[in-house]
């Protein structure tokens, strides 16, 4: 749940910490169209995941800093103890920057993955339960932030996005991003199975914004960012195929992980596809309540799936 500091008002410069990636470059955007200063830094200019750089960051911040945290390993570039390290690394290099310049205010993005999806509908009140090391890194920056930051009085806003597409994205992950490239380029759209999984997809634009306001509001707390109508990936290929302006035949491969039915616990079922060897887990819906999302920003409304497409559609041909 999210608390406000103040009534709405600018930052007098906002420190965006990962300069180069997907949502760093919109909500740089989204800071440069109204006005705010801001300073991205990047990995070239100081590499977080070598805390030694600490006074190097410690040198670029200014008290009345609002600083933004984008920067994290990516799934695609590892989930093994190594990216999970280096993850953690980076947070300890900003508090130990923020021992020697403290700033004002400090939004951390981290992940919805830190949450067990198998206890749906999901809230800013789920346990966290990380299934693999990417979410664990999650977790331990967010707890490492926290005590800190707490220690510092510093006011810290946690933000836990779920899927994010958008022009620009470099990640490539499943689902709307992906299935707009490959849609325009290919004439295709791959889906594992018949794509039943159901998620929240949130528009680049939508998370700069939400961003902003808490950037504004000097928001601190914890708030989930995701829509409420989870919607399949099956729905997501059949909006891009319509909207593509071309012909695309949507393939469906076998899918890598079996379905998993009720009565059977998934613990049973693990034990038993282990022991023949295959691969196992069951196709899993992550669905949300963001209920917190709309009581601390009442006037905010997501871009719909159909127009953040078009969107995408149209600024991919460009």
């Amino acid at each position: 749940m999210l608390t406000h500091g103040k009534a709405a008002a600018a930052p007098s410069r906002v420190v965006v910490l990962g300069a180069n990636g997907f949502i760093s470059r919109h909500l740089q955007a989204w800071l440069a169209g109204r006005g705010i200063a801001h300073r991205a830094v990047g990995s070239a200019e100081v590499d977080l995941i070598e805390p030694a750089n600490a006074p190097r960051l410690a040198a670029l911040l200014q008290p009345g800093d609002a600083v933004v945290m984008t920067s994290s390993l990516t799934p695609e570039r590892g989930r093994d103890y190594r990216a999970m390290l280096a993850n953690l690394r980076m947070a300890e290099t900003v508090c130990r920057a923020l021992e020697q310049a403290r700033c004002a205010h400090f939004v951390y993005l981290s992940s919805d993955a830190v949450y067990d999806a198998n206890k749906i509908p999901l809230d800013e009140d789920s346990s966290r339960e990380p299934t693999d090391l990417y979410a664990l890194a999650h977790i331990g920056r967010e707890m490492v932030l926290t005590a800190e930051l707490k220690r510092l009085e510093v006011p810290l806003c946690v933000l836990r996005p779920t899927t994010i597409y958008g022009h620009g994205d470099t990640h490539n992950a499943y689902g709307p991003n992906r299935f707009v490239r490959t849609a325009l380029a290919e004439g295709r759209i791959q889906l594992f199975g018949a794509g039943e999984e159901r998620r929240s997809h949130v528009s680049v634009g939508d998370m700069a914004r939400l961003i902003g306001l808490c950037l504004e509001r000097r928001s601190a707390g914890v708030l989930n960012v995701a829509v409420r109508d989870a919607v399949s990936y099956a729905d997501v290929a059949a909006i891009v195929a319509r909207l593509a302006g071309r012909e695309v035949r949507i393939e469906h491969l076998p899918r890598t992980v079996p379905v998993i039915h009720k009565p059977y616990k998934p613990t049973q079922v693990f034990r038993f596809l282990y022991n023949l060897g295959r691969p196992i887990g069951p196709i899993v819906h992550r669905t949300f309540v963001n209920t917190a999302l709309f009581d601390a920003f009442p006037g905010f409304r997501f871009t719909t799936l159909e127009e953040g497409l078009a969107a995408l559609i149209a600024a991919s041909r460009a």
